[in-house]
């Protein structure tokens, strides 16, 4: 663990250090916390402002959303499916600054009616293709109810993720961010991609 990550959650005042699995299986993974230096590249990118209402799927402890609401003051919803985790993000959601702008509910992401406002979404690989595919079924289905285009960015996307999202013709990819720190290692995984979900 770098200062770095620590230095962000003493800042926010969170805990969201560490690996969790309690629960994890074969097509819920574990909770690892997104990196803040790759957080801090999705705020300065200008795809996230005070007017948008992001979407974390798999939140965790919470800590994109208290980073992202803190930043950028977005709105922020945390969909956790793991009833330890969410108690963790809802602690801290207690001293967390601008935590009033986070909503955060514990179910199953397939169960999660998109409302309407939601117009970005995060995912850091947080379950199976099978379920990432009911979920952008739901999206879809939320912007058939409420046109709209929403913004879909993948974190360090797995290689079933890629492939899947590149067979899905009303997706468009519009960016890539790398994210390898470089003098470290080279991992080319190690980026965010920003995805438009146009409205039919």
């Amino acid at each position: 663990m770098t200062d770095l990550e620590n230095d962000w959650d003493k800042l926010l005042h969170i805990k969201t250090t560490g690996r969790d699995d309690t629960i994890s299986d074969l097509v819920r993974y574990p909770y690892e916390p997104t990196d803040y230096t790759v957080l801090e590249q999705l705020a300065r990118s200008g795809y996230i402002d005070k007017h948008n209402t992001v979407v974390d799927y798999g939140c965790g402890k919470g800590r994109v959303s208290f980073f992202l609401t803190s930043q950028t003051k977005c709105h922020a919803i945390g969909i956790e499916y793991n009833p330890r985790l969410y108690e963790r993000a809802c602690t801290n959601q207690q001293t967390a600054p601008r935590g009033n702008r986070v909503t955060l509910l514990q179910q199953d992401a397939v169960n999660f009616t998109v409302p309407e406002q939601v117009d970005r979404c995060f995912f850091f690989n947080p379950f199976a293709v099978e379920i990432l595919r009911t979920v952008l079924d739901n999206l879809q289905d939320s912007c058939k109810n409420s046109p709209r285009d929403i913004l879909l960015i993948f974190y360090y996307p797995s290689p079933a993720y890629t492939e899947y999202l590149a067979e899905l013709s009303h997706l468009t990819l519009i960016d890539t961010i790398d994210c390898r720190p470089g003098e470290k290692y080279s991992d080319p995984r190690e980026k965010l991609l920003v995805f438009r979900l146009s409205h039919p």
